[in-house]
This record gives structure tokens, sequence and C-alpha cells, in this order.
């Protein structure tokens, strides 16, 4: 028997790539949309936009604002700090508690995909398994509840991707020395410096942000 793949609603389907057009920044932060614009470039009508705005909003993606349109979240410094804030609370925390939940062989795959510089042919799928890494870690505790924030400010965490640009020679380097540590120290059982490891990584992810960020506003000035 061959099972076909379940077809996505009207209101999936509209949730989704709205989505993915915020989160890719061909809405960028701080643009205005309507609902008359969406279903144009969607073709679907006034209900299936409407669902997914509201769920958009509550994710913190968009800000609507009655008789005025709606707006595509911002991404300030406040925002960046935020977001980092609580990833340093959630990440730290479930390798040092929940770490030992990570089987060998996810250990192993993530080692052998976050660790090889000289492997690395894609930016994008070393980002990927990246991104698939700190889920796991997340999902080690089996709580719905943070794993649902984390999704959250997991989203706001592409924008800011896409927003800087992709990490540089040096930022990619750093990185994959610093998911060294942490693979390192898991595959040893070492959860607390694991968890040490971690902070570091986020520290200097977050460092780096800014740094990509203030670059950015330093060329558009100089422009």
């Amino acid at each position: 028997m061959v099972f076909m793949p379940e077809k996505k609603s009207l209101k999936q389907q509209a949730y989704d790539e709205i989505k993915r057009k915020i989160i890719c920044c061909e809405y960028a932060p701080g643009t205005l949309l309507n609902e008359e614009l969406l279903r144009s470039e969607l073709y679907v009508s006034r209900t299936p936009i409407r669902d997914a705005l509201g769920r958009l909003e509550q994710e913190g993606l968009i800000t609507i604002r009655p008789k005025k349109g709606i707006v595509v979240a911002d991404m300030s410094i406040y925002d960046i700090n935020m977001v980092f804030e609580v990833r340093m609370m959630y990440e730290p925390y479930a390798l040092l508690n929940y770490g030992a939940q990570l089987s060998y062989e996810q250990l192993t795959h993530f080692y052998g995909v976050l660790t090889d510089l000289a492997a690395i042919t894609d930016e994008h799928d070393y980002f990927l398994a990246d991104d698939a890494f700190h889920a796991a870690v997340i999902h080690t505790m089996g709580n719905r509840y943070l794993a649902q924030s984390y999704e959250w400010i997991h989203d706001q965490s592409l924008r800011f991707r896409v927003l800087t640009g992709q990490a540089n020679a040096p930022r990619l380097e750093d990185t994959v020395k610093e998911h060294t540590k942490i693979l390192t120290a898991a595959l040893k059982q070492d959860w607390k410096k694991a968890a040490a490891a971690m902070e570091e990584h986020l520290l200097a992810s977050k460092e780096a942000t800014f740094d990509l960020l203030f670059s950015k506003m330093d060329a558009r000035e100089t422009n």
C-alpha cells in the first residue's frame, strides 16, 4: 500500500508561507503588510490569512495594529539580547541535567558533521546540522512548554542569521572549535564541562551576531 502525504490545509499553507517569508527576510523587519497584499501573493481567501496572522502574532513575528496594518517584528539589539538570554538559560541547563538522554549514536553523528572544518562544503547544510544539534539538546528535557518557546526563539535566531549574513570564515572556524569542545565533553559524559562549553559557544555567537549587525549598519551609513 502506498501512503500519500497528507495535504496541508489552506490555513497551514498560508501560515507556513508567510512565516517562511518573514524568517528569510523577504518580508524584512519593520515591513508593513496588509491582508490584500497577502491574499494576492498566496492566492487564498481572507480566512486562512487571518488565521495565519493570529498564530504569527502569538509567536512574536508580527504585530497587528488595528486600522493601521500588519508590521513584521523588528530585530533590535534588545531582541538579540533577549533571544540569547533565553538560550543561555535553556541549553547549558539541558546539557547539564539531561545530556545523558542523548544517545551515543546521536553524539557521534553530530561530532561527525559539526567538528570537521575541512569537510564543510556547504555552509547552509552545516547550519542545518547545527540547528538540529541544538534542537536535540533542548528536546532531551521532554518538556513541551520549553520546546515550544524554544521553537519561537529559534525562528528569531534564523532571522538574525539571514539579516546579518552567513558566518564569515573565521567565525565558522571558531564555531567548529566550539562544537568540538561541547561534543568531546559530551562523548566523555562530562556534562558539567559540556554545559560550560555550550555557554561559551552561545556567548561567542551572541558577540558575532552583534559584530555582524553593527558592520551592516556601518556599511549602510557609509553608503
